[in-house]
């Protein structure tokens, strides 16, 4: 398991780049970061967390967290699991992207 530090929660939980999942206490949150732009909550968000520029999940981010969790996924994402299983999760994103990118839903 390859974990990427990024900051702890002021009830101290830590926020973690896990396997390529951005993770709360050990528990999935997200598999990519949204920026704050795109993000359907925004004005709440940056109400609550004035410096946050991303999210992924639940979970605001700074413009250097976003930096630093960003590179985890991405470093995450190069390494490629050629057992079925992980051949099968490539093609389901892969099919998903494009699907969604054709204005599926």
């Amino acid at each position: 398991m390859d974990a990427t530090y990024i900051r702890t929660t002021q009830d101290g939980r830590k926020v973690e780049v896990i396997d390529g999942w951005v993770c709360l206490a050990g528990v999935r949150e997200a598999d990519s970061l949204i920026p704050m732009e795109e993000h359907p909550n925004r004005q709440a968000i940056v109400k609550a967390v004035p410096g946050a520029t991303h999210a992924a999940g639940r979970l605001p981010f700074t413009l250097a967290e976003a930096a630093v969790a960003q590179n985890a996924l991405s470093a995450a994402q190069r390494v490629l699991d050629t057992s079925p299983a992980g051949i099968t999760q490539r093609l389901r994103r892969a099919v998903w992207v494009k699907a969604t990118n054709e204005g599926v839903e």
